[in-house]
């Protein structure tokens, strides 16, 4: 986003000068500019989502195979899948509680929202959410509903961004935040994929290069977990292979997966095998969202949840105009097909819930009359005097 120039200062006699309070420090985005990048961080997830849906579980050569290279949307109809519904989900909660937010608060909407429905086989939810509410409705509680097979899973990872937006700024209280929604899931590697994520939204959310948002992401895991190794490999590859003139995007895509993927390994859900896939391709990007996006699209494996991720930070970074239109307009309100208690939502419906409200409009400010009194103004121009002025542009 580029800098607003700056206005003069400068008045006339009988006009109101501007104000010289310097207003926020510059990291402090006005309210406007931190919507701008909420719907983007939002939006990108959602169209990561969709468009890597139809790649999951795909090897690159199956994706070459079946559509040469996918450069957009490859069905008809998309749409989000559980990445989507559940970032909805979490991004809900936390708009409801904000700072204040507990773990019994994200039991109590686990429960309200999901467990307690009678919603079927939860068509698309992963094994990690799969094995949290089955372990919900015997009874158990966090920490033990998050002791199952899949504790490791990218599942908090993909529903993070929302955490980075609401704590714009402050990765350290995105990662706060979102271990608490990732107790009730998750443990260990799990959870730090989800802070990874988080911290690097908050920082995407105020900042400009995408070396401050890999920054923020290693600084909230551990720096010998596998979360931090695998992202720390995945960007340095990535950095590597953008600075190569010679390399094709082909081949930049494939530094960056095998930086990072375990041959033969049966899962492709996993936590730091995903976050490092998805900041691999934000950092071979440079930020550009649709780069971003479809290049964790095309590395295949998880695709959705990578390019989820992917766009939420190039989302955040750049803002909803980063989202390219037509992407954009495909994302319709969640349809509810892996949790039924979310159709309806839009994404966008989140982000604005997510973000401080601009400022109401400041009263008018006595200006100075030419002679020296001075007289106050209303609204529509006139001085409180009964004479009448231009009102001038509006």
């Amino acid at each position: 986003m580029s800098a607003a120039p700056a206005s003069s200062s400068v008045s006339s006699p009988g006009t109101c000068s501007p104000s010289s309070d310097p207003g926020p420090p510059v990291t402090a985005l006005p309210p406007a500019a931190l919507r701008e990048r909420a719907r983007g961080g939002m939006l990108g997830l959602a169209v990561g989502d969709a468009l890597g849906a139809p790649a999951e579980n795909m090897k690159p050569s199956q994706i070459r195979e079946r559509w040469g290279r996918i450069e957009g949307f490859v069905e008809e109809e998309p749409s989000g899948t559980d990445d989507t519904e559940y970032a909805i989900f979490s991004g809900l909660m936390l708009a409801e509680h904000g700072s204040d937010l507990t773990l019994a608060h994200v039991e109590e909407a686990w429960h309200r929202w999901i467990a307690n429905l009678d919603e079927g086989p939860f068509r698309g939810a992963g094994f990690s959410e799969r094995g949290t509410l089955e372990n919900l409705r015997r009874g158990l509680a966090a920490p033990i509903s998050a002791q199952h097979r899949h504790a490791w899973s990218d599942g908090l990872a993909m529903r993070a961004a929302p955490f980075g937006i609401f704590a714009a700024g402050r990765p350290a209280e995105a990662a706060r935040l979102v271990a608490l929604d990732g107790t009730v899931s998750h443990d260990g590697e799990g959870i730090y994929g989800g802070q990874a994520v988080a911290a690097g939204v908050a920082a995407a959310m105020v900042g400009r290069s995408t070396d401050v948002v890999i920054a923020a992401a290693l600084s909230v895991v551990p720096e010998d977990s596998w979360t931090a190794r695998s992202l720390r490999r995945a960007v340095a590859t990535a950095q590597r292979a953008r600075s190569d003139r010679d390399a094709t995007r082909l081949g930049r895509e494939r530094a960056v997966r095998s930086a990072v993927v375990i041959g033969g390994y049966p899962w492709m859900d996993l936590a730091p095998e995903a976050v490092g896939l998805a900041f691999g391709a934000f950092a071979v990007a440079r930020g550009d969202f649709r780069d971003s996006v479809l290049t964790a699209v095309n590395m295949g494996r998880d695709a959705d949840t990578t390019a989820a991720v992917a766009g939420a930070l190039a989302g955040a970074l750049g803002g909803a105009r980063a989202v390219p239109e037509e992407w954009a307009a495909a994302v319709g309100p969640a349809r509810g097909s892996c949790l039924p208690s979310m159709a309806g939502y839009h994404v966008l419906d989140v982000a604005e819930l997510l973000t401080p409200p601009s400022p109401p409009p400041s009263p008018p400010l006595p200006c100075r009359d030419g002679d020296g009194t001075t007289e106050g103004r209303r609204k529509d121009g006139r001085r409180t005097d009964g004479a009448t002025e231009g009102r001038g542009d509006e």
